[in-house]
């Protein structure tokens, strides 16, 4: 049980704390690509002790916004993923801190760029809802290996729901780049590596939505 609070009756003091404890917002960013196993958690976020993850995605289970799932034989294996209220009301923070963090990452030429950064910056933050209406499609998003699930639905993201309509393909540092090289032709040359398959109607709709 949570027993740490700011005691304030004020709906960011209410908000932090559920979402200001450390690690919170980083098991959440994890999630918004789809469904993630314990372990998958566990890799991803390198230096969180095991008993504490468990406890974070206990308090984010108790305040709605994570589901927990267990898958039934011979899978016989317990996933973790965002819940609607999880997608409507977390999505948008998210959203902003990484738009705030986005020109503070270390310049893409000096190392290598993760999947996740490629899913947030090319995918996540390329979201244009009012391009989106009447779009209604689960999207995959394979970057570099890496599997990321969505649900396009009345303008907004939400839990994939089926099989992919559409699967965008990209290396990370080609979506990366989309979105911050340092030139437009740098710009445009990766974006052009960015493959989206499936109806070429939906395909049309997605890429509109989802442009630089």
């Amino acid at each position: 049980m949570r027993t740490r609070n700011y005691n304030q009756n004020c709906p960011i003091a209410r908000g932090l704390d559920v979402l200001g404890e450390r690690w919170t917002l980083l098991i959440l960013r994890e999630l918004v690509g789809g469904p993630r196993r314990y372990g998958d958690l566990r890799a991803e976020l390198p230096g969180i002790a095991t008993n504490l993850l468990a406890e974070r995605l206990k308090e984010l289970q108790d305040a709605g916004l994570v589901d927990r799932t267990d898958l039934p034989a011979p899978i016989g294996r317990t996933v973790y993923t965002l819940s609607d209220h999880g997608w409507q009301r977390v999505l948008p923070i998210i959203q902003s801190i990484a738009w705030f963090g986005l020109d503070r990452l270390d310049p893409i030429d000096d190392g290598p760029t993760t999947p996740l950064n490629g899913f947030l910056a090319g995918i996540l933050l390329g979201f244009d809802s009012g391009k989106a209406v009447g779009l209604e499609a689960t999207c995959r998003a394979e970057i570099d290996g890496r599997r990321f699930d969505f649900l396009v639905t009345q303008g907004r993201l939400a839990g994939a729901d089926g099989e992919p309509a559409v699967t965008i393909t990209a290396a990370a540092a080609d979506l990366v780049t989309a979105r911050l090289g340092r030139s437009d032709a740098k710009r445009k040359a990766a974006l052009r590596r960015v493959t989206v398959a499936g109806d070429p109607a939906t395909v049309e709709v997605v890429r509109r939505a989802f442009a630089p």
